[in-house]
């Protein structure tokens, strides 16, 4: 039974998403205080953290830093704040997904449920799959069970880029910065379109294998494989 930690200092609503979590089939603890954070997660094992990041005694978004120093353990960002650059901030600093309040409470158990199905368990085997995947960064080639497929440039940086943090979801802003390097003008549906584009020639050599995966108003991320050596 996976386990689920809370991070709300919202006594009551810590108390419903404990509840509904526990209807749904996890076991789960309960956190105040950011301070406690760290030092209950040195000696206790979770499956995904639920962190709100507005908590006395320590900001969420430190919080989740410092954790992603030296956990790879799901978390889901509960926030209040709508801006924009909250929203990329957190995702970027390593959080899976975030959930602005006010939320609906199956909305929150049902992307638990997604998170747990896309990332890796802290004590499970990687996804595996029958194929490997090699990529030929000096042809601009995709090669995998003995077919190959030529891509364009920006399509071979996206899938790269990708490719080489799987699970991690990366936003179109985040993705726009690493494969637009001379800081050109394009918009969000720029990257929509070379992804769409990507997946079809993906399609063509691996059709019964969706790789890329599109997470609503957060961006993209790759799912992950058996890599093949460069």
């Amino acid at each position: 039974m996976n386990h689920i930690l809370i991070v709300e200092d919202e006594i009551k609503l810590a108390r419903l998403q404990m509840d509904y979590l526990n209807n749904a089939g996890f076991n789960t603890s309960v956190l105040i205080n950011g301070l406690d954070v760290l030092p209950w997660l040195q000696a206790n094992n979770t499956d995904l953290i639920i962190l709100d990041l507005m908590l006395p005694g320590r900001d969420g978004l430190d919080i989740c830093r410092e954790i992603r120093s030296f956990s790879t353990t799901p978390i889901i960002i509960i926030t209040a704040r709508i801006e924009e650059i909250d929203r990329l901030l957190g995702l970027e600093l390593g959080a899976d997904d975030y959930i602005c309040k006010p939320f609906s409470l199956r909305e929150m158990v049902a992307r638990v449920k997604v998170v747990l199905r896309r990332v890796p368990l802290n004590n499970s085997e990687p996804t595996q799959h029958n194929f490997n995947l090699i990529l030929d960064p000096y042809r601009f080639k995709i090669v995998t069970n003995e077919h190959e497929i030529e891509l364009t440039t920006v399509e071979f940086q996206l899938l790269q880029t990708l490719y080489e943090q799987p699970a991690r979801i990366f936003s179109r802003a985040k993705l726009m910065d690493l494969i637009y390097k001379d800081q050109r003008v394009v918009s969000d549906r720029t990257i929509d379109s070379h992804i769409k584009k990507l997946r079809k020639k993906l399609a063509e050599i691996l059709p019964n294998q969706e790789l890329i995966h599109s997470v609503y108003g957060a961006g993209y991320y790759f799912e992950s494989i058996i890599k093949a050596e460069d």
